[in-house]
């Protein structure tokens, strides 16, 4: 039994939320040696819609038009999410549509449109990583996560920005057909089944908070340039003129995490530099960014991006350093 795949577009969508997971669906088709899955692209209008990138995409149909069973209802984003959050006929289509789809998806900023359907409340979704903010902010009885590149909360799936997309309709496929299907199509189109760490390697303060008071802000200043040095609360409130206790008490306040884990974070951000820009050993990229060992660089790669110094290096850095 062919699976009936819908996907919502608008004006100025991005193009690879729409043909990325349209790929993977259809290679997972031609895999199996039969039409496994069928795509649909729906539009409030119909005809032509330009992608962000400019690229001409006609619509199959109306969404008026788009009745019946629909197996897999995905909503794509991009830069013209905002219209399509505002338009409506689209919003409301998409929240009666879900009542006849077996699961909901979306991609990028699509999750905008269905918590405007009403279909996020109470659950736990993710968006690009860009837009994390402006989606907790949407929805409050929600739990936005930032790091995921994909989230499956019952029959809704949301994921991350863009390429994200493919990574979610690879899951999809093997959540339908398992697992041998998803690593062919997966090898078939160069793709990780399941790719190392999260949204965190592409975002370098993915939820990070600014300071409002300037001490705080010239020490922010300061850790970024002191990353060898000693970095614990007690040196952090000395150099603030605080005792330890008030120090990590305005601290949290301010950036939104304890000190120990903004030092953590701002140390791998510079590791990861180092590791995507130049030759430097770890050992080397660990004493500068003042991890001390080569294994508690190790450990806090794994805790902040979930994957290893090796990993980050070979799937980022950039061709002369590599």
């Amino acid at each position: 039994m062919q699976q009936r795949v819908v996907f919502v577009v608008f004006d100025g969508f991005e193009i690879l939320d729409l043909t990325g997971p349209m790929e993977v669906f259809s290679a997972a088709s031609r895999l199996q040696g039969r039409p496994t899955y069928t795509s649909e692209v729906v539009s409030t209008e119909g005809g032509l819609l330009s992608a962000s990138c400019g690229l001409g995409i006609r619509a199959d149909r109306r969404l008026a038009e788009c009745r019946g069973h629909i197996d897999t209802l995905v909503v794509v984003g991009g830069g013209g999410g905002g219209a399509a959050v505002a338009d409506d006929a689209l919003v409301a289509w998409v929240r009666s549509a879900a009542r006849r789809s077996r699961r909901l998806a979306s991609v990028c900023t699509g999750a905008f449109v269905l918590a405007e359907a009403g279909l996020l409340d109470g659950r736990r979704a993710t968006t690009h990583w860009s837009a994390c903010e402006r989606l907790a902010a949407r929805l409050p009885t929600a739990t936005v996560e930032r790091d995921p590149i994909f989230v499956r909360d019952g029959n809704v799936w949301t994921s991350a920005g863009v390429t994200a997309g493919m990574d979610l309709a690879l899951k999809l496929v093997e959540d339908d057909h398992g697992a041998e299907l998803a690593r062919s199509v997966a090898r078939w189109l160069v793709l990780f089944v399941q790719r190392p760490g999260g949204q965190s390697q592409f975002s370098a303060q993915l939820a990070a908070q600014r300071p409002s008071s300037l001490p705080l802000r010239r020490l922010e200043a300061f850790v970024a340039d002191h990353l060898d040095e000693d970095l614990r609360v007690s040196a952090l409130a000395r150099r603030s003129a605080m005792s330890p206790r008030h120090f990590a008490r305005v601290f949290r306040a301010e950036f939104g995490e304890t000190p120990a884990a903004y030092v953590e974070a701002a140390r791998v951000e510079a590791a990861r530099r180092l590791l995507e820009t130049t030759t430097s050993g770890t050992s080397e990229i660990a004493r500068r960014c003042g991890f001390g060992t080569v294994e508690t660089l190790h450990r806090s790669f794994r805790r902040v991006l979930g994957t290893t110094p090796g990993q980050y290096r070979h799937h980022f850095a950039s061709a002369a350093s590599a």
